[in-house]
């Protein structure tokens, strides 16, 4: 069926009668690139990561931590890339691992990648609430309470989903790019000065330092966690234009660019600060200081001054670029109608905008209680509710990455035989979901150092058991409607609209 870009059918026809679709060729390459580069947030990556990494973690190897990283999630991606080529749906992986390895599977991840996107939202509430009060003290003396600006931030999420993907992308690559350029300002005026005090060191991006250190693991693991997001690119398959061209070439230039940009911008923090120096710094009350100290000195203070500004935006774009996933799940899972109520609430689009706007409604509603919940009982914006969601979070959208990989496995062996590869649809999904397993792993046994303060908290312990609750809600789900319900059965991770549908 042919559309015209600047419209917004608001239903088509599919199998199962009239169904709400999403507008397409709202958003072409850079558009998908910027919305999932957004989830990663450089900037919060960076100066919430890396000092934590250096202090805690493999010490002066985090930048190799990085290199690592990038190579594992770049073979993932090759796997998932190929399988990006013949479906295209905005549930990405519950889409994905439906055809792979089943309907009783693509439930369970799908409620599990939805769990985890509904979670980053108001995580990222929490570090966006933190960094705002914190600097508006810090430059202007105003001591504005942090729920003010996590009302702020719902407010702004919510609006820019109801209003459609392209003007989320439009507020996003402006935040984007003003972090990007503060960080890269850093970067390579630090390379220009010919390296720190004691000039170049190469050290940091020796990848046997990756498993070094206190703690290599943890080290490892927040280099991981850096990333979570990159995937979303799949979402935005039904609203962008030739996704089945755009959505592999999206994916791989968001691992590999933010991959490079990581270990170049760790890199020269640690360079210009001298190796004994950022360990230093990292370790102090100020962590922070190891990202201040070689702006300050080699770009000017007027850059820290942005810098800190720019901790905001940045951590206000991932939260919107989490908030825009997690409306896109819920609307996938709506729309099939396996709970038939909500095909006509969550699975509608908006009449003109061809937006998830009951959906967007939704997650806000969920992140308001969220946030209410660790506000009421007692938890720092930061430590409590960014750290113990961002976790929870994390180890969800991890075990589905590796479910992923696996479904790539299994669905090429009966599908597409003309494009079957040695090493696309088989060697790279197999070591990508070993690999994904390994992070899962790393984060488990890391996650009391990890929560910091809250090592203690119920949340924490309960993480695990929560993960698995939810994928064993699907599970249970999934063989409820196979036997009492098979018409909707037959549509768990089928897409329903003609141009998605796998070819």
């Amino acid at each position: 069926m042919a559309v015209d870009e600047g419209v917004a059918p608001a239903t088509e026809n599919g199998d199962d009668g009239p169904v709400h679709r999403l507008k397409p060729n709202a958003v072409g390459l850079l558009g998908v690139v910027f919305m999932a580069v957004a989830t990663a947030a450089p900037i919060t990556a960076m100066t919430g990561n890396v000092p934590f990494m250096v202090s805690s973690g493999n010490g002066v190897g985090a930048p190799a931590s990085y290199l690592v990283a990038m190579v594992v999630l770049a073979i993932f991606s090759v796997g998932f890339t190929s399988m990006a080529k013949h479906i295209t749906s905005t549930g990405a992986f519950y889409g994905f691992i439906s055809y792979g390895l089943g309907r009783t599977a693509g439930l369970a991840s799908g409620l599990l990648a939805t769990f985890a996107y509904v979670v980053f939202e108001p995580a990222l509430i929490g570090i966006f609430s933190t960094f705002a009060t914190t600097t508006l003290q810090d430059q202007t003396g105003l001591d504005v309470p942090w729920w003010a600006f996590a009302v702020l931030m719902l407010a702004i999420n919510a609006t820019g989903t109801w209003f459609g993907v392209s003007v989320a992308e439009k507020l996003l690559v402006v935040l984007l790019a003003t972090e990007v350029t503060v960080l890269a300002a850093m970067a390579v005026s630090v390379a220009l000065h010919g390296g720190g005090p004691h000039g170049f060191t190469f050290a940091p991006v020796d990848p046997v330092n990756a498993f070094k250190g206190t703690s290599a693991g943890l080290g490892l693991f927040f280099a991981f966690w850096s990333w979570v997001g990159f995937e979303s690119t799949a979402m935005y398959g039904e609203e962008s234009r030739d996704p089945k061209r755009i959505i592999p070439k999206a994916t791989m230039i968001s691992v590999l660019g933010v991959g490079v940009f990581y270990v170049l911008v760790s890199w020269m923090a640690i360079t210009g600060n001298g190796e004994a120096e950022a360990v230093r710094a990292a370790s102090s009350a100020n962590p922070l200081a190891m990202f201040f100290n070689p702006t300050e000195r080699y770009v000017g203070h007027w850059a820290v001054d942005v810098m800190q500004w720019l901790m905001i935006t940045g951590s206000l774009a991932c939260g919107m670029a989490f908030h825009n996933c997690a409306a896109r799940y819920l609307y996938a899972l709506g729309r099939e109608g396996i709970v038939p109520s909500l095909r006509h609430t969550i699975g509608r689009t908006h009449a003109r905008h061809g937006s998830p706007h009951i959906a967007g409604l939704v997650q806000t509603a969920v992140s308001a209680v969220l946030v209410g919940a660790f506000w009421a009982a007692g938890k720092d914006p930061y430590t409590g509710t960014y750290v113990l969601l961002a976790i929870l979070g994390t180890m969800a959208i991890l075990v589905v990455q590796a479910v992923c990989s696996f479904a790539v496995l299994a669905y090429f062996r009966s599908h597409h035989p003309e494009s079957r590869h040695w090493f696309r649809t088989f060697t790279a999904p197999l070591l990508g979901g070993i690999a994904m397993l390994a992070v899962v792993v790393l984060l488990v046994s890391n996650m009391g150092v990890a929560a910091g303060p809250e090592s203690g908290s119920l949340v924490l312990k309960a993480t695990p058991w929560l993960v698995a609750l939810v994928a064993g809600t699907g599970v249970g789900y999934a063989q409820y409607l196979k036997r009492r319900a098979p018409e909707r059965y037959a549509l768990v991770g089928r897409t329903v609209l003609e141009e998605t549908k796998e070819r």
